[in-house]
């Protein structure tokens, strides 16, 4: 069996380990934009270094090594459609076609879809692609600057969201802000959304092609790159998870709750497209005094997230190669999943 890793960073470093560890043997093959030592000392040959959008040349690179299936790591191949390409040359992936990988692509594509569906969960938010009512929404419905959040739409590598008090100071600032975006693209969407307050959380699930979900330990990614939770999001630095699977202040009540909202985003995205979401749905979720919140979703494992989740896994019952598998044949209800009851902890 011939498997392709899209990505170079410490994410596809532990899938890479991951599916190393398989029963199956595999031949393992990376299409990275750098090198990494660790993937490199697993894979079938050195690692191909190139471009992550390039999708041409990722398909060609596929088909050369005979690719039985391939595991998308980063958003970008995501958003360039780098599935629904491989779909066409007859390889199947983990990661979703274009279409789905909106739920991450855009910020607005995802709320509207839980509040089309009627997921309970969702912030106070509006969608805008000019200035026409941003400031009128930000006084009247929000209640001022300091209550809101301003989301572009799009792609921004974890670093994108700005929060009044840590990235703006003024009505001024988010108006300017707003307004860099129009001029730079025209009709660009942005959103802006009611400033939730509370701890969060990350999970994570795989999805199969029948709409089974399977979960993994919840993960708290520590963004801020100053201790105290102050200063800039980062792409994360570090993360950890507990042995039971939540975290301190997480119940079964408000696990159960975010699980539900996947459970229906899944439904929703599957029954709208046609198409199924074979792939990693990550939930980023926050408690706050009202219970259980939506923030936002990512369409792949999360970096640093996966780290610990894939760490846990219990390589003797859960082969990663058969969970993959089992995602693409849509049987992951009929094998076993199961991570270990141990606590993990990485740090950047």
């Amino acid at each position: 069996m011939n498997i392709l890793i899209v990505g170079s960073g410490a994410r596809e470093d532990i899938i890479t380990r991951s599916l190393a560890k398989s029963k199956d043997k595999p031949s393992l093959y990376c299409y990275g934009s750098s090198n990494n030592p660790g993937i490199a000392a697993l894979t079938a040959e050195p690692i191909y270094i190139g471009d992550l959008t390039n999708i041409n040349e990722i398909t060609e690179f596929a088909k050369k090594h005979k690719i039985d299936f391939a595991v998308i790591g980063p958003e970008a191949p995501l958003e360039k459609g780098v599935v629904d390409a491989l779909f066409q040359e007859g390889i199947q992936c983990i990661g979703p076609f274009k279409e789905l990988a909106r739920i991450e692509t855009s910020k607005s594509f995802a709320m509207e879809l839980l509040t089309s569906a009627g997921i309970d969960g969702c912030p106070n938010y509006c969608v805008f692609s000019s200035m026409e009512g941003v400031e009128w929404y930000i006084k009247n419905i929000l209640g001022g600057v300091e209550n809101c959040v301003f989301k572009p739409d799009g792609l921004t590598g974890g670093k994108g969201v700005m929060v009044y008090g840590d990235h703006f100071q003024t009505l001024e600032e988010v108006l300017g802000y707003a307004q860099e975006l129009v001029n730079q693209d025209q009709g660009k969407k942005f959103v802006i959304a009611e400033k939730l307050e509370g701890e969060e959380g990350s999970l994570m699930a795989f999805c199969d092609k029948n709409g089974h979900i399977v979960f993994m330990p919840w993960v708290q990614d520590n963004k801020r790159r100053y201790s105290g939770d102050k200063g800039p999001n980062t792409g994360g630095m570090g993360s950890y998870s507990l042995a039971n699977h939540l975290l301190p202040f997480l119940t079964k009540e408000d696990d159960e709750k975010a699980r539900g909202i996947m459970r229906k985003t899944i439904e929703t995205l599957n029954k709208q497209s046609g198409n199924p979401f074979i792939g990693i749905l990550y939930g980023g979720f926050i408690k706050t005094k009202d219970g259980i919140k939506f923030i936002e979703y990512n369409a792949r494992f999360g970096d640093p997230e996966a780290l610990n989740a894939l760490a846990l896994l219990d390589h003797l019952e859960s082969d990663l190669v058969t969970i993959f598998k089992a995602m693409i044949d849509g049987t992951l209800n009929e094998i076993s999943v199961k991570f270990r009851n141990e606590a993990s902890f990485a740090l950047y």
